[in-house]
Protein backbone atom coordinates (compact mmCIF):
# COMPACT_ATOMS: atom_id res chain seq x y z
CA UNK A 1 0.00 0.00 0.00
CA UNK A 2 2.89 2.39 0.79
CA UNK A 3 4.51 1.57 -2.76
CA UNK A 4 1.26 2.37 -4.31
CA UNK A 5 0.47 5.73 -2.38
CA UNK A 6 4.12 6.67 -3.37
CA UNK A 7 3.85 5.77 -7.02
CA UNK A 8 0.71 8.18 -7.30
CA UNK A 9 2.25 11.29 -5.63
CA UNK A 10 5.21 10.85 -7.97
CA UNK A 11 2.56 10.91 -11.00
CA UNK A 12 1.13 13.89 -9.48
CA UNK A 13 4.21 15.88 -9.27
CA UNK A 14 4.84 14.88 -12.91
CA UNK A 15 1.34 16.13 -14.22
CA UNK A 16 2.01 19.01 -12.05
CA UNK A 17 5.57 19.54 -13.96
CA UNK A 18 4.18 19.49 -17.17
CA UNK A 19 3.16 22.32 -19.46
CA UNK A 20 -0.73 23.03 -20.09
CA UNK A 21 -2.07 22.48 -23.55
CA UNK A 22 -3.47 25.30 -25.43
CA UNK A 23 -6.46 25.26 -27.69
CA UNK A 24 -5.29 25.52 -31.88
CA UNK A 25 -7.75 27.40 -33.67
CA UNK A 26 -8.53 26.61 -37.09
CA UNK A 27 -7.49 28.12 -40.02
CA UNK A 28 -10.59 28.27 -41.94
CA UNK A 29 -12.35 30.42 -39.54
CA UNK A 30 -9.09 32.91 -39.92
CA UNK A 31 -9.61 32.49 -43.32
CA UNK A 32 -13.29 32.98 -43.52
CA UNK A 33 -12.66 36.36 -41.20
CA UNK A 34 -9.90 37.19 -43.64
CA UNK A 35 -12.26 37.25 -47.15
CA UNK A 36 -14.77 38.86 -44.67
CA UNK A 37 -12.69 41.95 -43.38
CA UNK A 38 -11.30 42.36 -47.63
CA UNK A 39 -15.45 42.52 -48.74
CA UNK A 40 -16.03 45.20 -46.05
CA UNK A 41 -12.56 46.85 -46.68
CA UNK A 42 -13.13 48.38 -49.80
CA UNK A 43 -16.89 49.87 -48.90
CA UNK A 44 -15.29 51.40 -46.57
CA UNK A 45 -12.30 52.94 -48.72
CA UNK A 46 -15.48 53.94 -51.04
CA UNK A 47 -16.86 56.04 -48.53
CA UNK A 48 -13.47 57.79 -47.19
CA UNK A 49 -12.09 58.22 -50.80
CA UNK A 50 -11.66 61.83 -51.90
CA UNK A 51 -13.72 62.97 -54.60
CA UNK A 52 -12.34 64.17 -57.78
CA UNK A 53 -12.09 67.65 -58.45
CA UNK A 54 -13.78 69.11 -61.12
CA UNK A 55 -12.22 72.03 -62.86
CA UNK A 56 -14.23 74.53 -65.08
CA UNK A 57 -13.26 74.28 -69.33
CA UNK A 58 -10.13 77.21 -69.66
CA UNK A 59 -11.26 79.60 -72.29
CA UNK A 60 -8.17 80.93 -74.98
CA UNK A 61 -7.95 84.12 -73.73
CA UNK A 62 -7.12 82.71 -70.28
CA UNK A 63 -4.57 80.11 -71.74
CA UNK A 64 -2.79 82.32 -73.59
CA UNK A 65 -2.74 85.14 -70.50
CA UNK A 66 -3.87 87.77 -72.38
CA UNK A 67 -1.33 87.89 -75.05
CA UNK A 68 -2.73 87.69 -78.81
CA UNK A 69 -0.84 85.38 -81.30
CA UNK A 70 -0.45 85.98 -84.74
CA UNK A 71 -0.23 83.77 -88.37
CA UNK A 72 0.91 84.57 -91.52
CA UNK A 73 -0.03 82.44 -94.56
CA UNK A 74 1.99 83.12 -97.86
CA UNK A 75 -0.33 83.74 -100.68
CA UNK A 76 1.53 82.45 -104.34
CA UNK A 77 1.24 84.96 -107.25
CA UNK A 78 -0.91 82.56 -109.24
CA UNK A 79 -3.91 82.55 -106.25
CA UNK A 80 -4.35 86.59 -105.97
CA UNK A 81 -7.19 87.15 -108.16
CA UNK A 82 -9.06 84.00 -106.99
CA UNK A 83 -8.13 85.28 -103.33
CA UNK A 84 -9.71 88.81 -104.37
CA UNK A 85 -12.86 87.28 -105.90
CA UNK A 86 -13.62 84.38 -103.37
CA UNK A 87 -12.60 87.16 -100.65
CA UNK A 88 -15.60 87.40 -99.17
CA UNK A 89 -16.35 84.03 -98.30
CA UNK A 90 -13.30 83.49 -96.95
CA UNK A 91 -13.82 86.33 -94.23
CA UNK A 92 -17.26 85.87 -92.74
CA UNK A 93 -16.52 82.34 -91.61
CA UNK A 94 -13.17 83.11 -90.10
CA UNK A 95 -14.42 86.00 -88.15
CA UNK A 96 -18.19 84.98 -87.87
CA UNK A 97 -17.30 81.51 -86.35
CA UNK A 98 -13.77 81.49 -85.28
CA UNK A 99 -13.74 84.98 -84.07
CA UNK A 100 -10.62 85.85 -85.55
CA UNK A 101 -9.30 88.70 -87.21
CA UNK A 102 -7.97 88.28 -90.65
CA UNK A 103 -6.31 91.11 -93.27
CA UNK A 104 -4.41 90.61 -96.46
CA UNK A 105 -1.41 92.40 -96.23
CA UNK A 106 -0.31 94.23 -99.91
CA UNK A 107 3.11 94.58 -99.14
CA UNK A 108 4.76 91.41 -98.34
CA UNK A 109 1.50 89.09 -99.87
CA UNK A 110 0.41 87.67 -96.84
CA UNK A 111 -3.32 86.51 -95.47
CA UNK A 112 -2.44 87.59 -91.73
CA UNK A 113 -4.96 85.90 -88.74
CA UNK A 114 -4.56 87.40 -85.18
CA UNK A 115 -6.83 86.26 -81.70
CA UNK A 116 -9.21 88.92 -79.81
CA UNK A 117 -10.80 88.36 -76.76
CA UNK A 118 -13.61 87.15 -78.46
CA UNK A 119 -11.80 84.46 -79.36
CA UNK A 120 -12.75 81.64 -76.95
CA UNK A 121 -11.79 78.10 -78.92
CA UNK A 122 -8.15 77.23 -78.04
CA UNK A 123 -7.52 75.65 -81.83
CA UNK A 124 -9.34 78.45 -84.07
CA UNK A 125 -6.33 80.23 -84.94
CA UNK A 126 -4.82 76.92 -86.31
CA UNK A 127 -8.27 76.25 -88.16
CA UNK A 128 -8.07 79.46 -89.79
CA UNK A 129 -4.22 79.08 -90.77
CA UNK A 130 -5.46 75.24 -92.89
CA UNK A 131 -8.30 76.83 -94.04
CA UNK A 132 -6.41 79.75 -95.73
CA UNK A 133 -3.40 77.48 -96.61
CA UNK A 134 -5.84 74.67 -98.30
CA UNK A 135 -7.18 77.37 -100.39
CA UNK A 136 -3.73 79.05 -101.34
CA UNK A 137 -3.15 75.55 -102.12
CA UNK A 138 -5.61 75.18 -105.23
CA UNK A 139 -8.75 73.69 -103.36
CA UNK A 140 -11.73 75.48 -103.63
CA UNK A 141 -13.46 77.61 -100.72
CA UNK A 142 -16.54 74.55 -100.28
CA UNK A 143 -13.85 71.97 -100.24
CA UNK A 144 -11.34 73.97 -97.86
CA UNK A 145 -14.06 75.27 -95.23
CA UNK A 146 -14.49 71.72 -94.46
CA UNK A 147 -11.25 71.73 -92.16
CA UNK A 148 -13.12 74.86 -90.31
CA UNK A 149 -16.37 72.65 -89.86
CA UNK A 150 -15.15 68.81 -89.03
CA UNK A 151 -11.67 68.20 -86.78
CA UNK A 152 -10.28 64.69 -87.90
CA UNK A 153 -9.25 66.26 -91.88
CA UNK A 154 -5.87 67.22 -92.26
CA UNK A 155 -3.52 68.18 -95.49
CA UNK A 156 -0.93 66.11 -97.70
CA UNK A 157 1.25 67.51 -100.06
CA UNK A 158 4.17 65.25 -101.82
CA UNK A 159 6.01 65.76 -104.99
CA UNK A 160 6.31 62.76 -107.55
CA UNK A 161 9.79 62.80 -107.48
CA UNK A 162 9.49 62.01 -103.77
CA UNK A 163 7.93 58.30 -105.61
CA UNK A 164 9.97 58.12 -108.69
CA UNK A 165 12.88 60.46 -109.95
CA UNK A 166 11.32 60.98 -113.34
CA UNK A 167 12.13 63.57 -116.45
CA UNK A 168 10.84 64.84 -119.47
CA UNK A 169 8.46 63.07 -121.06
CA UNK A 170 8.24 60.51 -118.43
CA UNK A 171 7.29 62.77 -116.02
CA UNK A 172 4.58 64.15 -118.30
CA UNK A 173 3.03 60.80 -119.07
CA UNK A 174 3.22 59.96 -115.05
CA UNK A 175 1.34 63.80 -114.39
CA UNK A 176 -1.50 62.03 -117.60
CA UNK A 177 -1.52 58.61 -115.68
CA UNK A 178 -2.83 60.50 -112.59
CA UNK A 179 -5.08 62.80 -114.13
CA UNK A 180 -6.48 60.62 -116.69
CA UNK A 181 -8.53 61.65 -119.40
CA UNK A 182 -10.78 64.63 -119.11
CA UNK A 183 -9.88 64.19 -115.04
CA UNK A 184 -11.47 60.61 -114.86
CA UNK A 185 -8.97 59.20 -113.07
CA UNK A 186 -8.23 62.02 -110.70
CA UNK A 187 -12.64 62.11 -110.31
CA UNK A 188 -12.64 58.25 -109.69
CA UNK A 189 -9.87 58.67 -106.88
CA UNK A 190 -11.20 61.25 -105.46
CA UNK A 191 -15.37 59.53 -105.28
CA UNK A 192 -13.78 55.91 -103.96
CA UNK A 193 -11.94 57.50 -101.37
CA UNK A 194 -13.48 60.60 -100.19
CA UNK A 195 -11.30 62.81 -100.61
CA UNK A 196 -10.07 66.09 -102.33
CA UNK A 197 -6.86 66.04 -104.47
CA UNK A 198 -5.04 69.32 -106.19
CA UNK A 199 -2.14 68.12 -109.18
CA UNK A 200 -0.32 71.63 -109.50
CA UNK A 201 2.33 70.47 -111.83
CA UNK A 202 4.41 67.96 -110.18
CA UNK A 203 3.03 68.92 -106.56
CA UNK A 204 -0.10 66.50 -105.42
CA UNK A 205 -2.06 67.96 -102.40
CA UNK A 206 -4.43 65.38 -100.88
CA UNK A 207 -7.45 66.77 -98.21
CA UNK A 208 -9.63 64.51 -96.26
CA UNK A 209 -9.46 61.89 -93.26
CA UNK A 210 -6.21 59.62 -92.41
CA UNK A 211 -7.29 56.75 -93.36
CA UNK A 212 -8.75 58.09 -96.70
CA UNK A 213 -5.18 60.30 -97.21
CA UNK A 214 -3.10 56.76 -96.94
CA UNK A 215 -6.11 55.26 -99.69
CA UNK A 216 -5.79 57.71 -102.05
CA UNK A 217 -1.88 58.47 -101.84
CA UNK A 218 -1.35 54.83 -102.04
CA UNK A 219 -3.31 54.66 -105.43
CA UNK A 220 -1.60 57.72 -106.81
CA UNK A 221 2.06 56.10 -106.06
CA UNK A 222 1.07 52.97 -108.38
CA UNK A 223 -0.03 55.28 -111.03
CA UNK A 224 3.10 57.08 -110.91
CA UNK A 225 5.23 53.77 -110.79
CA UNK A 226 3.02 52.81 -113.92
CA UNK A 227 0.02 50.73 -113.27
CA UNK A 228 -2.93 50.45 -115.34
CA UNK A 229 -5.54 52.94 -113.97
CA UNK A 230 -7.74 50.01 -113.85
CA UNK A 231 -5.53 47.58 -111.24
CA UNK A 232 -5.10 50.12 -109.18
CA UNK A 233 -9.05 51.25 -109.59
CA UNK A 234 -9.20 47.38 -107.95
CA UNK A 235 -6.96 47.60 -105.39
CA UNK A 236 -8.10 51.05 -104.09
CA UNK A 237 -11.72 49.38 -103.63
CA UNK A 238 -10.85 46.53 -102.34
CA UNK A 239 -8.45 48.61 -99.61
CA UNK A 240 -11.60 51.03 -99.05
CA UNK A 241 -13.84 47.69 -98.60
CA UNK A 242 -11.38 46.42 -95.66
CA UNK A 243 -10.83 49.69 -93.92
CA UNK A 244 -14.74 50.52 -93.44
CA UNK A 245 -15.12 46.77 -92.55
CA UNK A 246 -12.47 47.10 -89.43
CA UNK A 247 -13.88 50.68 -88.50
Amino acid sequence: MAENVQSSSDETKMNTNLPEFTRVKSKSRKRKSEHVADKVMPDDRAETAPKRPNFPPISGDELSGGKTEMRKIPVPANRYTPLKESWMKIFSPIVEHLHLLIRFNLKTRNVELKTCKETKDIGALQKGADFIKAFTLGFSVEDALALVRLDDLYLESFQIQDVKPLKGDHLARAIGRIAGKSGRTKFTVENVTKTRIVLADTKIHILGSFQNIKIARSAICNLILGSPPSKVYGNMRAFAARSAERM
